[in-house]
C-alpha cells in the first residue's frame, strides 16, 4: 500500500559550508570545522518541532583532488558529535563529491546529485519519506534557492558564508529569488517554524 502525501514528512534541507560552519573555501580536515553561532540551537529547534533536518552539500574538493572522500566523512562525524553533545542531531547527510569538468577521472561526472540538480533531495525524499513540496532549503548561495525551487521546496538564503556578498553584488543577475532572506540559520528556522504554525 502506498503512503499518501499526508504521511510524508516535512524536511529542512541545510547547506553545509557557510550555513552550518565557517566558509573556508575547501574544508579538508575535521579539525578545521568551526560551527557558526546559533547553529546548534537552530538544529535543536527543528528536532524539537519534529521537522527532519537533512544536510545536502556539494563537495567537489574530492573530485579536484584537494582531499579524499574519507575526509568528508570525518568532517561529518565531527559535526554529528558536536551536535550530539548539545542535544541536537541531523536526520540525514548527503553530499556530492563530483565535478562535471575537472579532477580525478572516477569523480569527473555530469551527475544528478550536484546542486542545483535535485538528486540529493530526491534520494533523501525516498530514504526518509519526505514531501519535498512542503519542505525547505537553507543555504548561503543562490544555487541553493534554485536547488530548492527545482525540487518544489521553498528556498531561504542566509547572510552568513557567501550570502551577504551574493546579495550585494550579484542579486541583479539572479534568475530565481529566495522565498525568505535571513541573517543566519537560527533566524531562518524561526521563519520556517512561523510558516508551519509552530512559531
Amino acid at each position: 500500500m502506498r503512503r499518501g502525501s499526508k504521511d510524508k514528512r516535512i524536511a529542512v534541507f541545510l547547506d553545509r559550508d557557510g550555513t552550518i560552519n565557517d566558509e573556508l573555501g575547501y574544508l579538508e580536515h575535521a579539525d578545521r570545522l568551526m560551527v557558526l553561532p546559533r547553529v546548534v540551537e537552530a538544529i535543536r529547534l527543528l528536532n524539537e518541532n519534529n521537522l527532519l533536518t537533512v544536510l545536502v552539500t556539494n563537495q567537489s574538493g574530492v573530485a579536484r583532488g584537494y582531499f579524499p572522500e574519507s575526509a568528508v566523512n570525518e568532517v561529518h562525524e565531527r559535526l554529528k558529535n558536536i551536535l550530539k553533545e548539545e542535544g541536537a542531531h541531523l536526520d540525514g547527510i548527503y553530499y556530492c563529491p563530483h565535478h562535471p569538468d575537472v579532477g580525478l577521472p572516477e569523480y569527473r561526472l555530469d551527475c544528478d546529485c550536484r546542486k542545483p540538480r535535485t538528486g540529493m533531495i530526491e534520494k533523501a525524499a525516498k530514504d526518509l519519506n519526505i514531501d519535498a513540496s512542503r519542505s525547505y532549503m537553507v543555504g548561503d548561495k543562490i544555487i541553493d534557492v534554485e536547488f530548492a525551487h527545482k525540487a518544489g521546496a521553498k528556498g531561504i538564503m542566509v547572510m552568513t558564508g557567501y550570502g551577504r556578498e551574493e546579495l550585494k553584488h550579484f542579486s541583479h543577475e539572479w534568475k530565481v529569488h529566495p522565498d525568505h532572506i535571513a541573517d543566519d540559520l537560527y533566524d531562518a528556522v524561526k521563519w520556517i517554524l512561523d510558516q508551519e504554525g509552530k512559531g
